[in-house]
């Protein structure tokens, strides 16, 4: 599938880029850029590869065809870094928790309530904070981030309806998470019973009872339908997550300049397009699952903040913060 990105303000933003590009000749065999995601069709994570797709193969003719592979089928979720740094993978989009396995520095994005809204979100990696956290990935994983898009502020999604005020009341809710280590501890640390599955088998295990929840930003619950098989949300709000769109290293080398540019160019284009459409879809969202039937209910925000903080403060990830960027994050207005 393809999208016109001409249309509306962001199709100006992209045509003009493709307007403005350096004029390439075409080659024989146009180099394959394989990228995996564990996005699902129509989610928005989904549409900005399609949407980096066509801005790269116009302005690159004949260089370059890009092939999507979505729902995880060419890697599983969370796999997709290493495969990069082998050279089996050229693109995909990686989560901070990912990126902290190999670099425990970056743990501290995979806290709860640390980023405190989408603008927040922005602002953050587009300092010097973030230049200096893109540089470690390039440095100690061999990997080039092009650009950061919202995946969605993340909710609590529970199989059956349940009175959640405190995280005391998550107590042996068996909550899916993914399997690394940071989400585990995340969902611990909101209560909760923290259960590893891959996305893609998180639907028949909600479905089944195998799990009694979710956590995801409601987009994601929205496309992945989610509201099909459960009863209830909690707007906890327990983190502004982002994705990472990035390229292998080996990958980067095999470009030239214009190429490289190009990339640049496409990935934060497609990061525009995605993050003003989930943070649109995410203020009208609620009603549409209320229409779906589930119970949407608030709870004490603030002890959950107060637990969450508390437990990684305490935590050995605190430890591997770099001194003072907590500090640097919260003052960024």
């Amino acid at each position: 599938m393809t999208i016109d990105y001409r249309r509306g303000a962001l199709g100006a933003v992209a045509a003009a880029l493709v307007a403005g590009g350096l004029a390439v000749s075409a080659v024989a065999q146009p180099m394959k850029i394989r990228i995996s995601t564990p996005a699902v069709p129509g989610d928005w994570h989904a549409e900005m590869l399609y949407l980096f797709e066509e801005y790269v193969e116009r302005s690159l003719p004949g260089q370059i065809d890009v092939e999507i592979h979505l729902n995880a089928t060419l890697f599983k979720q969370g796999t997709e870094p290493a495969a990069m740094q082998r050279g089996n993978l050229d693109m995909a989009m990686i989560s901070a928790q990912d990126i902290s396995k190999q670099i425990p520095e970056w743990s501290i994005f995979t806290a709860g309530y640390v980023i405190r809204d989408p603008e927040h979100q922005r602002k953050v990696f587009a300092s010097d904070i973030g230049a200096e956290m893109h540089q470690l990935v390039k440095d100690k994983m061999g990997l080039q981030i092009l650009s950061v898009a919202y995946l969605g502020t993340r909710q609590l999604n529970l199989r059956k309806v349940r009175d959640v005020r405190t995280p005391a009341d998550l107590k042996g809710v068996k909550l899916r998470m993914p399997g690394s280590e940071t989400w585990q501890f995340l969902g611990k640390c909101l209560g909760a019973d923290p259960t590893p599955l891959a996305f893609n088998e998180v639907y028949l295990a909600l479905k089944t009872g195998t799990i009694d929840g979710q956590d995801n930003p409601l987009p994601t619950d929205q496309k992945a339908k989610f509201y099909e098989v459960t009863e209830q949300i909690v707007l906890t709000g327990h983190l502004v997550d982002a994705v990472f769109l990035a390229i292998s290293g080996k990958t980067w080398e095999k470009l030239n300049e214009e190429q490289r540019e190009v990339f640049r160019e496409a990935a934060q284009v497609a990061a525009f397009f995605n993050n003003n459409n989930r943070i649109r879809d995410e203020a009208k969202l609620v009603e549409f699952f209320k229409e779906q039937g589930l119970t949407i209910t608030e709870p004490d925000r603030e002890a959950f903040r107060k637990q969450v903080q508390e437990c990684y403060l305490n935590s050995k990830y605190a430890k591997d913060w770099p001194e003072g960027l907590l500090d640097r994050i919260n003052a960024i207005q």
